[in-house]
């Protein structure tokens, strides 16, 4: 069970896409607390990219902790958001859907791949490792969709693709939004 290994061993059977963790991820205060832990982690470096470029490209310290928040809040509200509608549609979808906690933890769990966002920042490779991190993540939360709703891999694939073009659009406005910090 994830939450009595470590969140390192979680990250490690999130990121192998680890069906199994998916499954046991028990709605418990420990798991949505592992859970939220790697969201944030996603988000800390998601941040810690950004603020290396705009510390490359010499910006302000004001436009340096802004662009820390908007990576933060859009990381966060971003899992948030995508549990809420992947449990909408696992409702209409599914008569006896589990609740929007108990999806909280292994979406946060299949956020792990994010985790390596930072290493955005290689030139001539970070949009090629952004792309690639966020396919990976995608897998993970189909993954994580198939095993909390308990459904076909199809159709955990065909929710978790209606909402994610949203997020991949909203992702690239708030990146547009902070090269105007440069």
């Amino acid at each position: 069970m994830a939450a009595n290994s470590g969140i390192w061993r979680t990250v490690k059977d999130a990121i192998t896409l680890n069906g199994q963790l998916y499954e046991d991820a028990q709605n418990t205060p420990k798991t949505q607390g592992l859970a939220l832990s790697i969201v944030i982690l996603a988000a800390l470096s998601r941040a810690i990219g950004s603020v290396v470029i705009l510390i490359l490209t010499r910006t302000t310290l004001i436009a340096a902790v802004l662009a820390i928040v908007l990576d933060l809040l859009s990381v966060v509200i971003g899992y948030y958001v995508w549990t809420f509608t992947i449990w909408k549609i696992g409702q209409w979808m599914k008569t006896d859907a589990p609740g929007y906690r108990s999806l909280l933890s292994p979406i946060g769990f299949a956020y792990a791949p994010q985790i390596f966002n930072f290493l955005t920042v290689i030139p001539l490779l970070g949009r090629a490792i952004e792309l690639l991190l966020s396919g990976w993540t995608l897998l993970a939360v189909i993954v994580a969709v198939r095993q909390g709703l308990d459904i076909r891999t199809r159709r955990a694939a065909m929710i978790c693709l209606l909402w994610f073009p949203v997020i991949q659009i909203v992702s690239g406005v708030i990146q547009s939004v902070q090269q105007l910090f440069d």
